[in-house]
């Protein structure tokens, strides 16, 4: 379910470049809600699976799979919707983001397939899942509020500080810092586990 329904908010992003203008947000506060309600699907249905004695090691893997489809699905429509808009500084953030997030998981995966843990880190699946969300929805609801065109400039700084859309794109340059920073930890917890199995001195 958590699948489809991400694949839903690739739709809603693309159709909010597509069809409004670069003032109109309500696209991206639809996209928010329904990135947490996916996310809350997601971390559920593991435990319903268990609960309901359905659990497999092919269900798991399945599992994994499909929430790594889930997350590129939603980055893409994100980076679409950004491109589209013009903000293009944000675009690069959103694609740094997906690199580090695909690397989190990356790095736990081929850690987990040399037999040990690896599991640290600040930016895991559900913190990225409700950082995201969370932003996008509060864009919307907040950008009729506070104006669709609202802009902080600084006097002597030749470029705004902040506007509407940086309710959204700031905690996307969050997300693309840390998921970085959390596969470079996991790279070296890695790297440390594997030089004591292998008897190597630290």
């Amino acid at each position: 379910v958590g699948f489809f329904l991400n694949l839903g908010v690739a739709v809603i992003f693309i159709l909010g470049a597509e069809k409004t203008n670069r003032g109109d947000f309500s696209y991206v506060g639809w996209a928010g809600g329904l990135i947490l309600f996916a996310g809350l699907f997601d971390m559920l249905d593991g435990q319903v699976a268990r609960l309901g004695k359905m659990s497999s090691s092919f269900g798991a893997f399945l599992d994994s799979v499909l929430d790594r489809y889930s997350e590129l699905f939603m980055f893409l429509g994100i980076c679409y919707y950004l491109v589209s808009q013009h903000y293009f500084v944000s675009s690069l953030f959103a694609f740094i983001g997906l690199i580090g997030s695909m690397m989190v998981s990356y790095t736990r995966a081929r850690a987990e397939g040399l037999g040990i843990q690896c599991k640290g880190g600040l930016m895991q699946r559900p913190e990225r899942v409700v950082l995201v969300g969370t932003s996008a929805l509060l864009c919307g609801i907040l950008a009729p509020h506070i104006g669709p065109d609202f802009k902080w400039n600084v006097k002597g700084i030749p470029f705004h500080l902040f506007e509407t859309m940086s309710i959204f794109t700031i905690p996307l340059t969050v997300l693309a810092i840390l998921t970085n920073v959390t596969a470079y930890h996991r790279v070296m917890e890695a790297k440390r586990a594997l030089d004591a199995k292998d008897g190597l001195p630290r």
